[in-house]
């Protein structure tokens, strides 16, 4: 399983170039704004999301500068609400690094992330831009729809398999669709095969975020378990899975140690156990290869190339990282 560094090789250029038109795509007159942008740049991640625009374009018909333009408008807005997510959340790290409302405080992260928003729309209505607009517009109107929803029945502890599934399909796969349909829309494809990218990346979305919930219940680099999503209070789908699994009563007391763990290590490792006990996590990881599959199905129907090869490595990545 290559590195996510190897897979970029075959448009390593292109994201090189992207990196620096994303940078100037956030320039500002204002200097402490300034500071606030070269600091999440600095801070970025993987860069997967342009990279499933770039190789869906180059899928569909070729990287052109509208590819670009979708792949800053996808991190712009997406920026925009993790900014804005770290407010909510009162989280004070991301991805190693201190978050925006850590370093500089509410006020100010909630405007950076306002800026974010505008600057994705001007760029689209500068350079009429306007499918690709609809299409990550779309998907934040997803993303936003599937907090609330998470929000309500966490509350109640009453999420199902089939909610958790549309809960995640918003939430996460619904950016990873907007990625690829972006790609596809920038180079030129007609509506099926933007609908036919779109598809695949709401399945490979669904795949990443199984993934992600699976390491709740394992170990972190010195062997000690995380259970972040537990202390958080999210049902996710090993969870599900192994409450399923067992008669009312045992159901009600394990949903009482999620509801009333208070941070307690020992509650937390005893809900770990308890999903470990019952399969969860296998279970779990059989679903993630489902969608996984489901991902290949539709990617397969385009011809063998450089860029089908490189987003199967994507989907195989997602679905294969340790962390």
């Amino acid at each position: 399983m290559p590195g996510i560094n190897q897979i970029k090789l075959p448009i390593a250029t292109e994201i090189d170039a992207f990196e620096a038109k994303f940078k100037a795509s956030m320039q500002s007159d204002a200097p402490l704004l300034n500071r606030i942008t070269h600091y999440i740049v600095k801070s970025k991640g993987k860069q997967m999301r342009p990279m499933f625009v770039f190789f869906a374009a180059k899928l569909c018909g070729g990287i052109v500068e509208s590819t670009h333009r979708g792949a800053a408008l996808v991190e712009l807005l997406h920026t925009a609400t993790l900014v804005h997510d770290d407010v909510v959340d009162n989280a004070y790290e991301r991805r190693g690094f201190f978050s925006i409302n850590a370093l500089w405080k509410n006020k100010i992260a909630v405007l950076v992330g306002d800026f974010l928003l505008a600057r994705g729309l001007l760029l689209s209505v500068n350079n009429n831009e306007f499918a690709l607009l609809k299409i990550v517009s779309e998907a934040v109107q997803q993303m936003s729809e599937g907090e609330l929803l998470q929000i309500e029945k966490v509350r109640r502890m009453d999420i199902s398999e089939e909610l958790y599934f549309d809960v995640i399909r918003q939430k996460t796969a619904s950016l990873i669709a907007s990625c690829c349909a972006c790609g596809a829309a920038s180079a030129g494809a007609d509506e099926q095969t933007i609908e036919k990218m779109r598809l695949f990346g709401e399945k490979v979305g669904i795949a990443f975020q199984i993934k992600d919930d699976t390491f709740d219940f394992g170990t972190d680099d010195v062997g000690k378990p995380l259970g972040i999503d537990i202390k958080e209070k999210k049902v996710t789908l090993p969870l599900i899975y192994a409450l399923n699994s067992v008669d009312k009563a045992e159901r009600k007391r394990v949903i009482n140690l999620v509801k009333n763990h208070q941070d307690d290590p020992k509650k937390i490792q005893a809900i770990i156990d308890f999903v470990n006990s019952k399969q969860g996590v296998h279970y779990a990881n059989q679903k993630m290869l489902e969608y996984q599959q489901q991902a290949f199905d539709v990617l397969y129907t385009f011809e063998e190339s450089e860029a089908r090869i490189g987003l199967e490595q994507l989907v195989r990545y997602t679905t294969e990282r340790k962390k």
